[in-house]
């Protein structure tokens, strides 16, 4: 057994995460499942479009999968369309998001387009429709203690901090916005969080931080640094 595997193994017996109501117990769920059929069905057109000019733009694969930890750390496979080429330097590696990006490719982020695949997690279980979104496996070992219960949750393909800043915000603040989601889960707040989201989305706010094209790598939470944001009264 690996070393992420015997913390995350520690880790799981610690999730104390409490049902706030009878729509996260009974119906959160079943809507999901509802709404990640609907997307397939009833946009199936679009995935083949959108996966059509992937092919044409970016080449192969159409798309892009990577590790993700979902509800209490559990890994899984995140589906997304293709945004970057795989430019090397001549040393094999990778270049720069910012290089590889092309204008298609900030075109399908702008538009979220690139976020299609997740239906098929969303049916699987692996994620919600709304929630904090999964980030990468890595910065698992770089939370602080109350930033890892954004993981009492399944991630979502939007959450609070994704219709509220998406990445025009800091680290610090993202995680006390789901921390926050995680213990306020509510069928209206969802339904608030899926407007923000598509009015986000129009207005193409906070696809860039200010000083990279998608969002600097966390690094871990200095001590002494803490969020700015302040959560909403309700």
């Amino acid at each position: 057994m690996s070393r992420y595997s015997e913390r995350k193994t520690r880790k799981r017996k610690k999730w104390t995460h409490r049902y706030r109501g009878p729509y996260e117990r009974f119906f959160k769920r079943p809507i999901d499942i509802c709404c990640g059929l609907a997307a397939v069905i009833v946009f199936w057109w679009l995935y083949a479009l959108v996966a059509i000019l992937v092919r044409i733009f970016l080449g192969s694969p159409v798309l892009f999968t990577q590790d993700r930890p979902g509800r209490y750390e559990k890994i899984f496979k995140l589906y997304k369309f293709r945004t970057m080429t795989d430019a090397r330097d001549q040393d094999g590696n990778l270049l720069p998001d910012e290089v590889r990006l092309t204008k298609f490719g900030k075109f399908l982020r702008s538009t979220s387009l690139d976020e299609l695949p997740e239906a098929f997690n969303i049916i699987k279980g692996d994620m919600s429709v709304i929630g904090p979104r999964p980030l990468l496996v890595r910065y698992l070992d770089r939370y602080n203690e109350e930033q890892h219960r954004r993981h009492e949750v399944r991630p979502g393909l939007s959450g609070y901090a994704q219709a509220h800043g998406r990445n025009a915000v800091s680290w610090e603040d993202k995680f006390a916005m789901d921390v926050w989601y995680a213990d306020h889960i509510t069928f209206k707040g969802d339904l608030e969080i899926l407007r923000d989201t598509i009015l986000s989305v129009v207005k193409k706010d906070g696809i860039s931080s200010e000083s990279s094209a998608t969002m600097e790598e966390f690094m871990g939470t200095p001590e002494g640094v803490k969020a700015s944001w302040r959560a909403p009264r309700r």
